[in-house]
This record gives structure tokens, sequence and C-alpha cells, in this order.
């Protein structure tokens, strides 16, 4: 079989990839984070941009006032410092808003996770055998086909953009320069939400690759998947030895109640409730213990050891349970009942050899395994 050769061929686990993403490997795309970072800077320079230009301009005329003082005191450097400071506040928001694109959209895809150990230098980064298999392997034709995808989709839109306004742009200078200044930044702007348009195009298509090849990745074979299954759930001895450990506390709480019992009613399997009657105790008998799953199959071991009778009742079993607590009189309900199946155990007990008993329990008293009422139970 694939996957007793050693074959990838099994999807992760929910583990395995818990696993990876916090060894660092998580969805990424570079593309995403391209088309997000160039529509933020689009429309940071939309409605933040005349802020930026107003600055640069108060800069400039600042720099090209000269007086007496300016001539006397003449200090260029002084001149580029405060044109820096002047436009460095809205070029300090735009670095800002797009690192937190940035880092917002590869976390929103890489399951909200900071690896600070993929910083960290690695020599397969620089392994010349690992560089050629990313080049020439899938990972190099991915990345190849993205791009000549951008170039030539990118390109496209830059080119249809030039010859929309090239008559705009060999026009500059020969009208009013503000408005043609305002209508060229304009113009720039569209440009960049355009190429911003066709990366979003782009990323939609990286995203589901990126996905698929972490996918396949992460594949495991049939004996990994066996392993974490063991490892998750125990293996078979360990989940025996567990069962066994519960199945010996639990008889060793029931067996002051087993001594004590007169008989037990059960479901067969899943149920067993432990009665006894005392006149001297109480006026009706009481429920010594109950127990589902491993504690039922324990007090039915029980009963075996101590001479117990065991009488298959599911109705009266499952009703007794769903109503009666340990070292509580069973329902008024049910006294008929288990008066017949006191009496029928008294007549063993003097050697005598009754017939069993038929027994029916009130339509209002009849559960099914999960506590439900069931009228349609008998």
């Amino acid at each position: 079989m694939s996957g007793d050769s050693g074959e990838k061929s099994f999807a992760p686990t929910q583990k395995r990839i818990r696993e990876a993403a916090r060894n660092g490997d998580v969805l990424r795309s570079r593309e995403l984070a391209t088309a997000a970072t160039t529509l933020v800077g689009a429309a940071w320079l939309m409605l933040a941009g005349p802020w930026m230009l107003r600055l640069m301009a108060q800069s400039l005329k600042t720099g090209f006032t000269w007086d007496r003082a300016t001539i006397e005191d003449f200090a260029p450097q002084r001149l580029l410092f405060g044109a820096l400071l002047a436009v460095l506040p809205p070029l300090a928001v735009l670095s800002g808003g797009v690192l937190l694109v940035s880092l917002v959209s590869q976390l929103a895809f890489g399951e909200g996770r900071w690896v600070g150990e993929n910083l960290l230098p690695k020599a397969s980064r620089i392994n010349p055998l690992s560089g050629l298999k990313r080049v020439f392997g899938p990972t190099g034709w991915i990345e190849m086909g993205k791009g000549l995808l951008k170039v030539v989709l990118l390109g496209t839109i830059a080119w249809t953009w030039a010859n929309s306004h090239l008559a705009a742009i060999m026009r500059l200078g020969r009208g009013d320069l503000t408005r043609e200044l305002a209508s060229s930044w304009h113009d720039l702007v569209m440009l960049l939400f355009t190429l911003g348009a066709g990366l979003t195009v782009i990323a939609f298509i990286d995203v589901p690759v990126q996905w698929l090849r972490r996918l396949g990745r992460l594949k495991m074979t049939q004996q990994e998947v066996r392993d974490e299954h063991k490892e998750s759930e125990g293996s078979p001895e360990k989940k025996s030895a567990q069962r066994e450990r519960q199945r010996k506390i639990a008889m060793g709480g029931l067996i002051p109640a087993m001594k004590e019992a007169q008989f037990i009613v059960t479901n067969p399997t899943h149920f067993s409730v432990a009665l006894a009657y005392d006149p001297a105790k109480a006026a009706a008998p009481v429920v010594l213990a109950k127990g589902r799953g491993d504690k039922a199959m324990a007090m039915r071991e029980l009963a075996a050891e101590y001479a117990v009778p065991v009488l298959e009742y599911p109705a009266l079993a499952r009703s007794i349970y769903y109503t009666t607590r340990e070292r509580q009189v069973i329902r008024e309900e049910l006294y008929a009942a288990v008066a017949a199946i006191l009496a029928f155990v008294f007549s063993l007990r003097r050697g005598e050899h009754p017939v069993r008993p038929e027994v029916s329990v009130p339509v209002t008293l009849r559960f099914d395994a999960e506590g439900r009422l069931d009228p349609s139970i008998c």
C-alpha cells in the first residue's frame, strides 16, 4: 500500500497543523501583503497627499526665501534639515500605516501567529543546493509564473494608463501650473489604485496556491497517522490498563453496597441498580448503588462474587436509575414492580423455583438510554 511505503498521501490532522503553526509554518502570501500596502498607500496619497504637498511647498518657499540674515549666516545643512523635518510627519504616518497593514494581512491568514524564530538566520537559506532546489523545483516554477503574471498584468495596466494620459502629460507646463499639478497628482493616485486592483487579483490567485502548497507540505504517511493516533488516544495496552484501574477503583467503592444488596436490576449491559429492603430502616426498598457503563459492569462482577441475584428488567432499571439517588427509597409508582421482584428473590433463597415475574413501569417513568421520557418503551 502507498501509506505503508512511506508516501505522504494522507491529509494532515489538526494536531499536525497546530504544531506546524507553532513552528512558523503558517499560510503566508507576499502578493497579498503587496496588494494591501499598495492600496493603503494609494488611499493615503489621496487623503493625506495635499497635506504633504502643502508642507513641501512651505518648506521650499522657506528654503528659497533669502534675506540678509540668511546670507550672512548661510547654513545649507540647516535648510535641508528643516525640509526633512517638514515632510517627516506625513512620511512617518504613511510608513506606519503600510507596515501595520502588511503585518495584519499576514497574521490574519497565518492564524494570528508571530514566530520570532523565523527572523533568525538559517543555514538552509544560504545553502547553494537548497537555493537551486527552490529555483528549479516547483517553488521556482510557481514564483516564475507569478512574476510573469505580474509583469503582463501590471505592464498592461501601466501601458493603458500611459496611453490615455499621454496627451495631458505632454501638455504639462503650458497651462495653469497649480491646476495641472493637482490633475497629475489625481491621475497618479488613480494609477496606484488600478495597480493595487491588479495586485489584488494576483493575491486572490496566490492565496489558494499557498494554501495547497502548505497542505502538501504537511501531508502525512499512514504510519505517521497511526503514531499520532496512538499518541493522542493512547495505545490499546495503555487504554486497557486504564480501564482496569478504573474498574478496580469502582469495585472498591461498591463492595460495601454489594455486600448489603439483596438483588440487582440491569438493562442488561448499560445500567445496573442494586436494591435492598429492610422494614426496620425504611418503609420501601432502597437504592444502595447504581451505575452505567464500567460501573454497571463492576456491579455485575461483584454480584457474581457475592451471590447476589441479577435480574434483567431494562425499563425498570432505567426508571430507577433516572428517578432515584443512592441511599434513597424508590418512587412510590415503582413499589409494585420492585415488590414482585423482591418476592421472587425471597422465594429463590428459600430454595423454591418460582416463575420469573412480569413487571410493568408506569408510562410517566419510562426512559430511554439517554434519560429522555419515552412512553413507547415497555
